[in-house]
């Protein structure tokens, strides 16, 4: 091959044949899937089944592949996205790409980044092609694996300012600039009308409502369809009160798209959509809903092995609406602290953070809570309190004593959602949750109890994360127990109910 002229480049497949020419032995991967356990046919399932589940049905890996890329050949997107995802899951941390000795395609930040323009056109706009984006190409496969999770001060640092005013003259006073005459849809009026304002926000309840009682698969894409609806409203010039309840609007629905991609297992797309919500929450001067994306986000990166991360999103949180957020969301706040600290291992610090929690759902007033913390009931609030606990207890080496602290809070959690119809998911999640307090107390045989009847309620949800912990905690109890009538039948029912071929995201 010829020298490229200055500013060229070669063929895809001209690339490919350089690339194998001059390729060696991938030690970065090597060493990831060394420890990883897995065989070379078990992580080409895995691949397989992630890519069917984001719909890039072209995907066909095997043996040999997985052999290839371990000899250094740099396979395509969105592989080495899907391989991130996989390995950053089997570890708890974020494992990025080049982690890995893959190249990845750059993605422009509006696509891949967290550090966006603080600003409400570009707000908008950003909301409004990201939601397009994952209702035309995410049925493809090629959004979710496009995006990189961002963690560390990339992630925190950006975050931060969300405290910063915003310039009047920057923001624009939420009047974003119309669309271009002769584009789209036909201008809409300037001000919208009080009903269609009710409606709007009508629908964000409506769609919370049947996140809780269905799982995030069922109405993911019927949301982030709702969401790009309302950008582009907000794309026309509107009174400032007006363009503020619609960006209230789009924050609420965005965090709910984040969250029921969360529910999914589409890690990198939920981040994105939090980071959009915080960013239209600012427009619209909510600052408790902020807060209370922040929550969502910290939650995140505990399940990403990150609570440094969790720690500083939600005191970011807690800083910003300390004088606006209700007694409710200052307990839901004070119980994602507690999660945090426990997933450090900070036991006093967590002890004081449950005991805050506690003493603020005390003076929680239900008449003064938006919509969007009214979930965090007296069931949540034992739920997450159990749950800092139990880790506790995990990070303590399985210890006995923190234990039997989760397990009459967890077992006052389970009690109370099980009378609540409108919150199925809740009650699947702490089913298993007091099932693997009963593990680590070795009581094989109600652990196994209490995981059969989270598998009948996942059955009337759509949640990989009620699946996936389901999974886990059958596989916990096999591995430890594995001679124990109740847990063998758990196994084998298992297998046929809830297959491993439906696997898609390894959610905390």
């Amino acid at each position: 091959m010829g020298a490229l002229p200055v500013g060229g480049s070669v063929t895809e497949s001209g690339a490919h044949e350089a690339g194998q020419q001059e390729k060696r032995p991938n030690e970065q991967l090597a060493s990831w899937f060394l420890r990883s356990g897995w065989s070379k046919g078990e992580l080409a399932r895995q691949v397989n089944r992630r890519a069917r589940q984001i719909g890039a049905h072209h995907v066909s890996t095997d043996t040999s592949r997985v052999r290839r890329w371990l000899d250094g050949e740099q396979p395509r997107e969105p592989i080495p996205r899907i391989l991130s995802e996989l390995f950053s899951e089997r570890f708890g941390s974020v494992i990025a790409v080049e982690d890995l000795g893959l190249r990845t395609v750059h993605q422009p930040p509006a696509v891949s980044g967290v550090d966006l323009p603080w600003a409400a056109p570009q707000t908008v706009e950003l909301m409004n092609e990201f939601s397009r984006s994952d209702l035309m190409l995410g049925r493809r496969g090629f959004l979710g694996t496009s995006l990189a999770l961002a963690a560390g001060p990339a992630l925190v640092e950006p975050m931060q300012r969300w405290l910063v005013p915003t310039p009047a003259a920057a923001s624009g006073g939420g009047e974003a600039s119309p669309r271009p005459a002769g584009q789209g849809r036909p201008e809409r009026p300037r001000s919208l009308s009080v009903p269609e304002l009710e409606l709007l926000e009508a629908t964000a309840v409506m769609f919370r409502q049947w996140d809780a009682q269905c799982g995030g698969g069922l109405r993911r894409k019927a949301v982030v369809g709702q969401l790009h609806e309302v950008t582009d409203l907000l794309q026309e010039s509107h009174p400032e009160p007006v363009a503020k309840r619609l960006f209230k609007v789009a924050a609420e629905l965005a965090e709910l798209a984040g969250w029921m991609s969360y529910d999914v297992g589409l890690q990198p797309s939920a981040q994105k959509y939090f980071v959009l919500a915080l960013h239209a929450a600012k427009e619209a001067g909510d600052r408790p809903l902020g807060a209370y994306v922040l929550s969502n986000m910290s939650r995140q990166m505990i399940h990403l092995g990150r609570p440094d991360d969790a720690l500083e999103l939600i005191h970011l949180g807690q800083y910003g609406s300390r004088d606006s957020a209700t007694a409710t969301t200052q307990s839901m706040l004070y119980a994602m602290e507690a999660r945090a600290y426990a997933s450090m291992g900070q036991v006093q610090k967590c002890h004081r953070a449950v005991r805050m929690a506690e003493d603020a759902f005390t003076d929680r007033c239900l008449q003064e809570d938006p919509d969007w913390i009214r979930f965090f009931s007296e069931a949540e609030l034992n739920a997450e309190n159990a749950h800092s606990y139990r880790d506790l207890a995990y990070v303590a080496g399985r210890s006995p004593t923190y234990a039997s602290l989760a397990h009459p809070v967890m077992a006052r959690a389970v009690e109370l959602f099980s009378t609540d119809s409108t919150h199925q998911r809740s009650y699947a999640l702490n089913l298993v949750g007091m099932a693997t307090v009963h593990l680590l107390e070795r009581n094989p045989e109600q652990a196994a109890d209490l995981t059969v009847r989270a598998l009948e309620v996942a059955k009337k949800v759509r949640s990989e994360r009620v699946n996936t912990r389901i999974r886990k905690t059958t596989d916990a109890a096999v591995q430890d127990y594995g001679e124990v009538a109740e847990v063998v039948q758990l196994g084998e029912r298992l297998a046929a109910e809830l297959p491993d071929d439906c696997e898609t995201a390894q959610a905390v």
